[in-house]
């Protein structure tokens, strides 16, 4: 009866830890390696104008490198000219004047994003290869760098009454005036009042911009003008965000979709009609599968280009990452992950390695395991001890082969360290 009884506690204790912690490692699948590859071989299909790159973590060495990596590939192998950050649009400006015209240093180009997950040695070493190849390349092949976020005011302020100085003046002056309260730093406390006033203002600015597009490009240019009217619209966003806290996660995705296709319409105009945006997983995948309940930015791009989209997501088996623990404070933190699709290529050697999904379903058993719904890593920036009791806080519910066209798997990722 004793021995029954440890039985049956020890089959409880497994079940409760398979539960809340996924213990159990799924099988190899025989001959897997055929349908892998390096990341430097990585294909896309001719028609697809956004390539979507997900981070299943933001605080590992691995997914920060693989920015250029993955970027390096679609640089060579499909003339992509435009890579697009999860990051502030008017900041990621100050890397785009980094990486073409060589204003300042790469250091310094980072600050600018105001983001503390890209104030690493991976992310100035990225920046800084952009700016090499760049002295090397052709007119016709140099690269662009853009942010596709609105959570910050300064650079976009910056830019729109920068806009303004060159064309008029005394309504520069005015403008400044009335936004001279709006910074980074004061954001946060501006009242609700505050921020409706702040909202008629900009309105107001972008009535302006729109009553006098034709008089405006005459006097700087189309671009100059294009770029001015879209600080305008992140000045706005952001904005709305804090007008509408409770609906922020909605609202920051359909955002950061509209300021990618706003990107893709401009850089068009280039020549350049692919862009590879890197975001985090939550972000790029096209089926809102997070727990948050929110519609992400992939499904919005996929109801709107398509098969133009093309979403690569990234998953993990050992992983010590860098995170937030509820405040500014940042910790290290390990877990092991698994589930039926990377543990499908558990037999492969490298650390680091790409599964096309199309190549991956002439395999019967991988087909199978992609339209299997499964949990998928998904860790962000804020991470607390606890979390680890129970996979749900770190994985998401989701068919791959509905979320994503393709995934990078890292078998074993290490931390990030934040610079001051």
């Amino acid at each position: 009866m004793k021995k029954m009884k440890r039985s049956l506690r020890l089959l409880t204790t497994c079940m409760l830890l398979a539960v809340l912690a996924g213990c159990g490692q799924g099988e190899a699948v025989k001959d897997a390696s055929q349908y892998s590859s390096e990341i430097k071989d990585i294909t896309i299909p001719d028609d697809v104008k956004i390539i979507g790159f997900g981070e299943a973590t933001h605080g590992n060495v691995e997914f920060q490198a693989l920015k250029k990596d993955l970027f390096e590939a679609m640089i060579k192998n499909e003339n992509v000219h435009v890579f697009v950050l999860e990051g502030d649009f008017g900041g990621a400006q100050q890397i785009n004047q980094f990486i073409v015209n060589s204003v300042g240093t790469a250091q310094d180009a980072i600050k600018a994003l105001d983001y503390g997950i890209y104030q690493t040695e991976q992310m100035v070493d990225f920046v800084q290869w952009m700016h090499d190849y760049n002295l090397t390349a052709k007119e016709e092949d140099k690269i662009y760098f853009y942010g596709n976020d609105m959570q910050r005011y300064d650079d976009s302020k910056k830019g729109l009454l920068d806009y303004y100085a060159d064309i008029d003046a005394e309504t520069a002056k005015q403008h400044t005036a009335q936004l001279e309260h709006v910074s980074n730093k004061t954001m946060r406390d501006l009242s609700n009042s505050q921020l409706v006033e702040l909202d008629k203002t900009i309105d107001a600015i972008i009535k302006d911009l729109q009553s006098n597009k034709e008089v405006y490009e005459k006097k700087s240019s189309k671009d100059a003008f294009s770029f001015a009217a879209q600080y305008a619209q992140i000045f706005k966003q952001r904005t709305q965000l804090f007008l509408n806290d409770g609906n922020y996660m909605n609202l920051r995705d359909e955002y950061l979709a509209k300021n990618l296709q706003w990107i893709v319409d401009f850089e068009a105009t280039k020549g350049h009609d692919k862009v590879l945006m890197s975001g985090h997983n939550g972000h790029i995948d096209k089926t809102s599968a997070t727990m948050a309940g929110y519609k992400s930015m992939g499904q919005y791009l996929n109801e709107h280009y398509k098969d133009q989209y093309f979403a690569i997501g990234t998953d993990f088996v050992r992983n010590t990452f860098q995170a937030q623990n509820g405040s500014s404070e940042r910790k290290e933190y390990t877990i092991e992950h698994h589930n039926a699709l990377v543990d499908a290529f558990s037999d492969i050697p490298d650390n680091i390695f790409y599964v096309d999904f199309v190549n991956a379903s002439h395999s019967e058993e991988l087909s199978n395991i992609l339209s299997k719904e499964q949990r998928m890593g998904n860790i962000g920036d804020d991470f607390r001890p606890w979390y680890k009791l129970t996979k749900m806080l770190y994985t998401i519910k989701m068919t791959p082969a509905d979320a994503y066209d393709g995934l990078i798997i890292v078998q074993e990722a290490t931390p990030t360290k934040v610079t001051d």
